[in-house]
């Protein structure tokens, strides 16, 4: 059975063997949108929850359009030429209008990859900004959460007269979805306030998980600071596997984004009847599988499917290597996860990007791991507390012979764009 995993830009072809395999999960078949920029113009008119776009910019004098980092494939001129337009059209002046690039605490998009996001036309004609999560003078305090997170958010936003976010909406590890809220927290929040909303007290809780807003913690987190900060109108979008818009939605915050995330969950869930011993899958390619803190999103989307002492067998190109240099840092400075784990939540140690460690714990708690890329030597995948393979059909034949005549493999070519689910 020959399967193409997502990897980098290309994609990576793998054979399998066809007895073994129970499934392959895939997003739900689902057409692209015929004329994306109709759908756009129409829902700026007429949105969910919210007066029109065009009635919310009047008299203001100023705004803040947040944007999604290149970690996410978003279709960002598409939806911000309407934008904009109906911005300028309603009396702003461009000058008064910032594009600000919600890079959490990931590194700034300059330069080309700018021009990638936005396209040529909107980064040169605009004023478009990073958000620097790591510079506290940037951001401006909004007091403190019922749940003790202090909130900090970029100063551009909170001072902008009309406040806009844009976003993807689709499985995410932590918050159950990505979109919405979470453009603010994290996506514009200081370290001040990640490291709290990021921290184990959110992320230990078993309801902070792929798929799941009730009772999520972070979710509701982000959701309460998101209210506290303010949100005029958001654009969502939902894509397909080639990373066309099959759906738009704007307008309230909440409202819009749970309409976004029904959507979402007709597509992207896929199932199998029972756990599988191997789970073999990718980080979605590029631009999510640059760096191994973001392949371990990968790895915990095939956490609900795999048995307990299973295996999952990930190829992700890490291209721009392990993350960021604290990232790499825990490595160093963490023997074992159990133990670092016990260190974060006993102890004031913190260093920052410590959550992906959590959750690649929460991994290794239930199954095994190999990694499959180019873009590290083996030397350094197996000090990530995971296991290297030269290819997929070797780390499939070993685990195979480990688990038996019996061993059954789920294959999940998109990695955590799918939301893997047992049947129920």
């Amino acid at each position: 059975m020959l399967v193409r995993l997502d990897y980098g830009h290309d994609g990576l072809d793998v054979e399998l063997p066809d007895d073994r395999v129970v499934r392959s999960l895939s997003y739900k078949q689902a057409d692209p949108l015929t004329d994306p920029e109709t759908e756009l113009h129409s829902l700026l008119l007429q949105p969910t929850g919210t007066p029109s776009l065009a009635e919310l910019a009047a008299g203001r004098t100023s705004a803040c359009i947040v944007i999604c980092d290149i970690t996410r494939p978003v279709p960002n001129e598409l939806i911000l030429k309407p934008l904009l337009a109906t911005l300028e059209q309603s009396g702003m002046d461009r000058e008064r209008i910032t594009i600000l690039v919600a890079t959490g605490l990931h590194r700034p998009n300059e330069g080309d990859e700018l021009v990638e996001i936005v396209g040529q036309e909107i980064a040169r004609e605009y004023r478009i900004e990073n958000h620097h999560g790591q510079s506290l003078d940037e951001h401006t305090f909004l007091g403190t959460s019922p749940r003790g997170v202090p909130i900090w958010i970029d100063t551009h936003y909170v001072e902008a007269d009309l406040k806009i976010t844009t976003g993807l909406i689709e499985p995410h590890l932590m918050a159950g979805f990505s979109g919405g809220r979470k453009l603010i927290c994290p996506g514009i929040a200081a370290l001040e306030t990640i490291k709290v909303w990021h921290g184990p007290d959110f992320l230990e809780d078993p309801r902070a998980d792929c798929g799941r807003l009730d009772g999520n913690p972070v979710h509701e987190e982000s959701t309460w600071i998101g209210r506290q900060t303010g949100c005029d109108f958001i654009v969502n979008v939902i894509i397909n596997t080639d990373r066309s818009p099959l759906k738009f939605v704007a307008g309230d915050m909440e409202q819009a984004f749970l309409e976004g995330v029904d959507f979402c969950r007709q597509v992207v869930v896929d199932t199998v009847s029972e756990p599988v011993d191997i789970v073999v899958t990718s980080c979605a390619g590029y631009p999510l599988d640059t760096t191994f803190y973001q392949a371990v999103k990968g790895l915990t989307g095939a956490l609900p499917i795999v048995k307990q002492g299973g295996t999952i067998i990930m190829a992700a190109s890490m291209s721009e290597g392990i993350g960021s240099p604290e990232f790499e840092q825990l490595f160093d400075e963490n023997s074992d996860l159990e133990s670092f784990v016990e260190r974060i939540t006993g102890t004031d140690y913190f260093v920052m990007d410590q959550w992906q460690l959590e959750e690649l714990a929460k991994v290794r708690r239930k199954a095994k791991v190999k990694l499959i890329s180019d873009g590290l030597p083996a030397e350094t995948i197996n000090r990530l507390f995971v296991e290297s393979a030269a290819t997929v059909e070797e780390a499939v034949s070993d685990s195979l012979e480990e688990y038996g005549e019996d061993a059954r493999i789920a294959v999940i070519p998109k990695g955590p764009y799918v939301l893997a689910q047992l049947d129920s």
